[in-house]
């Protein structure tokens, strides 16, 4: 018995090492950790051999993309996944067919398969890896993408086909294991078992989660959590289907749940574990015999299978409105074949649909295809056209207001509000069709235009403007506007949202009108405010307040006579006396500190060593 937890424990502590030396190397050579899993995985298990049992923890370590599906889930209310049902079920379904037929016929024709075998091999590669996808897509920070909706699409719609396609298995089977089930008896359970689920998601999880935090045991709520997610998967599972749908039907009944995000944060540490554990076990269940023995017809089989998937998904994704990058990306990103692969051809193998042999073939083939997603991905750049900005036609009718706003940044939006509502008009220009067609559904009129052309800064009005406000997001274009509108309009009032204190000194330097940093005021607003949540009054926090203000002017001067490491004795570093305890009304005006002291009169500290960052970022 201690030997075998030893051994248990010996094997937890080899995994957990292998991923700790990997993933950092992997995603330091920009090759993501995904790959450094599965390598890890090879190197432990076919390589050195110190785990030989892979399969049974791949097995274990599917919770991880249970898990995975189920934090997505939280992510897509109900309407929103209603929103996505074109993407899901008709290019998710037409995905699914097309490339299982292409896939099929190769099958059928070159590897001489008979008609069961190639339908269920086709179907099996045509199904992409959802945990390597939606690991990949989550690194990179593109899940919200428009080209990441339509991924998720795609792959949401793959795991629900594994249901149907593990229902083909004893219909292809060349005998029948005298079970009593029917086709049609194993649509109306999975049927029933997804009812249930949405009932109990509507009508129990919420009371339960409510009941369990009134009780203000986190532990519990943790268990709680674990147990919603493995219960769901696991009705799901009984009923024949893919475990990691129900897992995303349960995150999908919660996404409303005022207990999403701690349900998010008790899961994600499971999830990334499990998940890692998952990549791992794929490299561990390799084995390198049948991929020397083969090696050539899995050398022939692993680019077939990517060019076909790849070119089924980039015709696809163009035929439903997607830009050539974005059907690019799509491309690269689902070529591989998944996990549920894995299941399928386990599936058919018990069977009798073909031999152990094949199977361990088309793991091969998967497993070098995953192991290839992100380099492909990576590669995809190489294919992508640079993007032109989108035109849309312009007639400035309408244009010539006292006020010209060039860029309508969220900064932008915020100071027209201010304009419009004081009774001023103004004329707002921005270069991104997009955000134009955002703006108007609030009411903003806006003209499309780059106002780094004369052209345009005439169009729209500049000659009649009494101040133009530049408030681009990119310092660099604010610079381009700036000079541009100095050099040809000398006259015009500028006024200027500055990205940070380096780019204030430069519109200095520059003799604009004015010029704001856009996070100073909103950093003394809020630290006045916290100030005033601590307990101190209105008038001292607003004292502070003032001081900060008048200090880092000061400051800015020196920057600006003597360079920007000059003033560093007009920042406080340390607390300052704290409000005196007297009322408002029988405090006495305080004087202003003398130079490096704080607003009591207490000396601090002078910072240390270089500022540059500080200098150069408040």
């Amino acid at each position: 018995m201690a030997a075998a937890g030893s051994e248990f424990y010996l094997e937890g502590l080899v995994l957990l090492g292998g991923a700790l030396v990997a993933a950092p190397i992997f995603k330091r050579i920009g090759l993501g950790t995904v790959l450094g899993y599965l390598a890890a995985g090879i190197v432990i298990g076919p390589v050195l051999r110190l785990i030989t049992d892979g399969e049974e923890i791949l097995h274990f370590a599917e919770l991880g993309v249970v898990m995975l599906l189920f934090l997505i889930g939280l992510e897509l209310k109900p309407k929103r996944l209603w929103k996505m049902r074109r993407d899901i079920f008709g290019m998710g379904t037409t995905q699914v067919m097309l490339t299982g037929a292409a896939l099929s016929t190769l099958v059928y024709y070159l590897a001489k398969q008979d008609f069961g075998s190639s339908i269920i091999i086709g179907m099996g590669l045509a199904l992409s890896s959802t945990a390597f996808a939606l690991q990949l897509l989550g690194e990179n920070g593109d899940l919200n993408t428009a080209y990441g909706q339509k991924s998720f699409s795609i792959l949401l719609f793959q795991d629900i086909a594994i249901v149907p396609l593990l229902a083909l298995i004893p219909i292809l089977a060349p005998f029948h294991s005298g079970a009593e089930g029917t086709p049609l008896m194993d649509a109306a359970i999975a049927v029933a078992a997804i009812a249930a689920l949405l009932l109990a998601g509507k009508y129990l999880l919420n009371p339960l989660f409510s009941l369990i935090a009134s009780t203000g045991a986190h532990e519990a709520m943790i268990a709680a959590a674990l147990f919603v997610v493995l219960g769901a998967a696991t009705m799901i599972g009984l009923a024949g289907m893919s475990m990691a749908l129900g897992a995303f039907l349960a995150g999908v009944m919660l996404a409303e749940s005022s207990y999403r995000h701690e349900l998010e944060a008790d899961i994600e540490p499971f999830r990334g574990i499990l998940l890692g554990l998952f990549f791992m076990a794929v490299g561990l269940s390799l084995d390198l015999r049948i991929l020397i023995d083969n090696l050539g017809l899995i050398l022939l089989c692993v680019p077939m299978v990517l060019v076909v998937k790849a070119t089924v998904l980039y015709a696809l994704t163009r035929a439903f409105g997607s830009s050539h990058n974005d059907s690019i990306r799509i491309a690269a990103l689902l070529p591989q074949g998944g996990e549920f692969g894995f299941v399928l051809f386990s599936a058919a193998v018990g069977a009798g649909i073909f031999e152990q042999g094949t199977a361990s073939i088309l793991v091969a083939i998967v497993t070098l295809s995953m192991a290839l997603t992100p380099i492909l991905s990576a590669l995809s750049k190489r294919l992508m056209r640079e993007a032109p900005d989108e035109e849309m036609e312009e007639d400035f009718e309408g244009a010539g207001a006292d006020v010209l706003i060039i860029g309508f940044s969220r900064f932008a939006q915020i100071a027209a509000q201010v304009l419009l509502a004081g009774g001023t008009d103004v004329t707002i220009i921005d270069h991104s069709a997009e955000r134009i067609r955002a703006a108007g559904r609030f009411g903003f009129r806006i003209y499309f235009g780059d106002g780094t052309r004369k052209d345009m800064l005439i169009a729209a009005g500049i000659e009649r403007a009494k101040i133009v406000a530049v408030t681009t997001q990119k310092k660099e274009i604010t610079d381009q506007v700036v000079d541009l509108i100095q050099n040809e309009f000398p006259d015009t009032k500028l006024y200027v949202r500055a990205y940070d204190r380096a780019h204030t000194l430069s519109l200095r330097a520059k003799g604009v009108s004015y010029e704001l940093r856009e996070t100073l005021e909103s950093g003394l607003v809020f630290g006045r405010k916290t100030l005033e949540a601590l307990g101190s009054s209105e008038d001292w926090a607003s004292e502070v307040e003032d001081m900060i203000r008048k200090l880092d002017e000061e400051r800015l001067a020196l920057q600006a006579a003597e360079g920007i490491y000059a003033g560093a004795e007009k920042m406080l570093t340390r607390p300052v006396i704290p409000e005196p305890l007297i009322k408002p009304k029988e405090k006495k005006d305080r004087p202003e500190p003398p130079e490096g002291e704080g607003p009591a009169g207490k000396k601090h500290r002078k910072t240390k060593g270089t500022h540059e960052e500080l200098s150069g970022q408040a």
